[in-house]
């Protein structure tokens, strides 16, 4: 949040009530009355070539492991664990903000966020999402917008 202040963008914040054994969006968005194509899922990722990338993709999508790398740099990339998730971004799992990271990763955003007018991120910490505007998560994440989803079956 005081990255955003700092840089004069407003946002909104959404507690929401975490639970660890069920970490679906789609439970997020319909006991907090969000759509749920506005909640963005923040994962760490790996690359063969460029190192740890963020990918910010819509709740009712998969990332495309395949888009990732291309879209990156990489020939391939896959998750980063678990295990190394806190040490590497300063965040733990349920908890991940794609801003605000022990290092500026390369944050690469599903292009469907770049039409929305708000796009909902976790805060930095469980049981909490921020809202942004897709201009606020550009400016802030020094983001990439680009295909790296796809809808799930």
């Amino acid at each position: 949040m005081r990255l955003l202040d700092k840089a004069g963008f407003t946002y909104q914040l959404q507690p929401y009530e975490y639970d660890p054994e069920n970490l679906d969006v789609s439970l997020i968005a319909s006991q907090n009355g969000l759509a749920l194509e506005s909640i963005y899922k923040t994962l760490v990722l790996q690359g063969d070539k460029t190192g740890l990338i963020v990918a910010v993709v819509p709740g009712h999508c998969s990332l495309d492991l395949k888009a990732a790398a291309k879209i990156s740099g990489n020939k391939r990339v896959f998750m980063l664990p678990q295990k190394d998730l806190e040490k590497n971004t300063g965040y733990i799992r349920g908890g991940c903000c794609p801003f605000g990271m022990k290092k500026n990763f390369p944050v690469y955003v599903d292009q469907r966020g770049e039409d929305l007018e708000t796009l909902f991120v976790n805060a930095g910490k469980r049981g909490i999402l921020i809202g942004i505007t897709p201009e606020a998560l550009d400016k802030v994440a020094r983001a990439t917008f680009g295909e790296i989803a796809s809808i799930k079956e």
